[in-house]
């Protein structure tokens, strides 16, 4: 969601912040009085870089009622005991919060009071991010006569199961590579968050491009696997760096392309040049950006080493989310093969994605603002509230209402993209029902995961989509699985969700 706020100051290097103090020599006898020493002979004394902490969480520090409640903010802002002694001077971190609490003046708000919020988010930020989700399924458009139509593999055109494949393997690789460089970022250090995503994309890429080359398929199909391979990978590292707009020109000829196609017949080594043009674009722009932040940085003298296990329930979270929604898109197709012998029906769409996909791709810029407009205003209930149960009755409230924003949104873009796609089947209240629950299982889960849930988000998702798997493949229809499946995940993940952020010691 958001890395901890910056502790400490970047010009002058580490070095800088640990200065300690220079005392003069105690005199061992009186002395008479001498006069005032000029400006030149006077002691260097090195700022106290606590008196910058100070300053940085002057919000945080004023509106404590005890020392604890600062300590338990810098805590879970990372700060170790460890680094107290080290950047500050200071023993542990619970020495450091007692000073910044005599150092900060008391000062308690009330209900109409502005404050610096840190979690608001840029609405045109989150637009843009949508627009990146969203526009990577143009390419499917251009690249859609690389896959032999006429020899079918589970009902989808040959090519299309290794892709797939390829897809969930990015996700999960992606999502864990993604999470270590935010920990990475969410310490200061960006070079270190750069060098994990050089390592890590092409790692990924090669990964998810051999799992697709083992499926099999024309080399078509193959190419396009690992093409879309290598765009998520730099897709993943130009979102965590903060730079969407170059992907977001990256884009633009797959974009202008799909316009074209829909207009009018085009060669297809012209649409497999406007790919690869976007594919070289979105790479160069990555590996742009991954030196750019490398040269730039300097290597910190404190060595700090992240354990990957905790990446291990992102992963899980990565491929969950991704055969649940691969699941929506090519639930029907696959029953349908399934029901036949492993071959289309006569006369059955074998759309590889449908207005499902379009809806949950259009829907996750929003899902990102209301992630932030949820903490935004649970930090505003915690100021505000005067009891432990207003403030649970306050978040419950909040997260309802963004829930039901975020789940009106999916439909209106589902019964839209119904209408305006081509051969659509129409859509009912079973198929709207499945898609609604989907939208908010994975809102949900996002939201516990940014909570630090991660292991019981992971495991939930994961649990369903592995019995709708086990039940598609033995031919169970694809709607009722996924009104079961997504609907016990979203049941037990509003459960922990109630409970759980109703804490105040959750939001702090």
């Amino acid at each position: 969601m958001s890395g901890p706020l910056r502790l400490v100051p970047d010009e002058g290097g580490s070095e800088r912040t640990v200065q300690l103090r220079t005392l003069p020599l105690k005199r061992r006898r009186p002395a008479l009085p001498e006069p005032a020493p000029g400006p030149e002979e006077q002691l260097d004394l090195s700022a106290d870089p606590l008196d910058e902490l100070a300053e940085r969480l002057r919000d945080i520090c004023a509106d404590a009622v005890h020392p604890y409640e600062i300590a338990a903010f810098l805590e879970s802002d990372g700060l170790s005991d460890e680094q107290a002694a080290l950047l500050y001077g200071r023993p542990d971190a619970f020495t450091v919060a007692e000073e910044l609490f005599e150092k900060v003046e008391r000062r308690y708000p009330g209900q109409s009071s502005e404050f610096a919020n840190p979690w608001r988010a840029d609405p045109w930020r989150c637009v843009v991010r949508g627009l990146v989700f969203a526009l990577p399924g143009l390419g499917y458009l251009l690249g859609a006569n690389l896959f032999a139509t006429t020899r079918m593999r589970f009902g989808l055109p040959s090519g299309m199961l290794a892709l797939s494949i390829a897809t969930l393997v990015s996700w999960g690789f992606n999502q864990a590579l993604a999470h270590r460089s935010y920990r990475w970022l969410g310490r200061l250090r960006r070079r270190e968050a750069a060098v994990c995503l050089a390592v890590g994309a092409p790692l990924g890429a090669l990964i998810a491009g051999a799992a697709a080359y083992v499926v099999g398929g024309p080399l078509g199909a193959l190419c396009f696997a690992a093409g879309q391979s290598c765009y998520l990978g730099a897709a993943t590292v130009l979102l965590v760096l903060g730079r969407e707009k170059f992907l977001l020109v990256a884009l633009a000829p797959a974009s202008v392309g799909a316009g074209v196609v829909l207009a009018a017949d085009v060669p297809q080594m012209v649409r497999t040049v406007v790919l690869v043009a976007s594919l070289l674009l979105a790479v160069g722009l990555a590996v742009r950006e991954l030196l750019v932040c490398v040269r730039g940085g300097e290597r910190e003298s404190v060595e700090l080493k992240l354990p990957l296990r905790q990446e291990v329930p992102h992963l899980l979270f990565g491929l969950a989310c991704g055969a649940l929604t691969l699941i929506a898109g090519l639930g029907t197709t696959i029953h349908q093969a399934v029901q036949t012998g492993g071959h289309a029906a006569q006369g059955t769409s074998t759309t590889p994605t449908g207005p499902a996909m379009i809806a949950l791709t259009l829907s996750l810029g929003l899902a990102e603002w209301l992630l932030f407009r949820y903490r935004a205003l649970a930090v505003a209930a915690l100021r505000t509230s005067h009891t432990t149960g207003q403030f649970t009755r306050r978040t419950g409230g909040i997260l309802l209402g963004c829930l039901f924003i975020y789940l009106t949104t999916v439909a209106a873009l589902d019964a839209a993209a119904t209408v305006l796609w081509p051969g659509a089947p129409t859509l009912g209240v079973p198929q709207l029902g499945a898609m609604l629950l989907l939208g908010g299982s994975l809102w949900l889960a996002l939201l516990l995961n940014a909570f630090g849930f991660s292991w019981s988000t992971a495991l939930i998702c994961l649990a369903a989509a592995g019995a709708e798997s086990a039940g598609l493949l033995t031919g169970a229809d694809p709607i009722v699985l996924q009104l079961i499946g997504c609907g016990a995940a979203a049941a037990v993940l509003t459960a922990i969700a109630g409970p759980a952020l109703g804490r105040t010691t959750q939001h702090r």
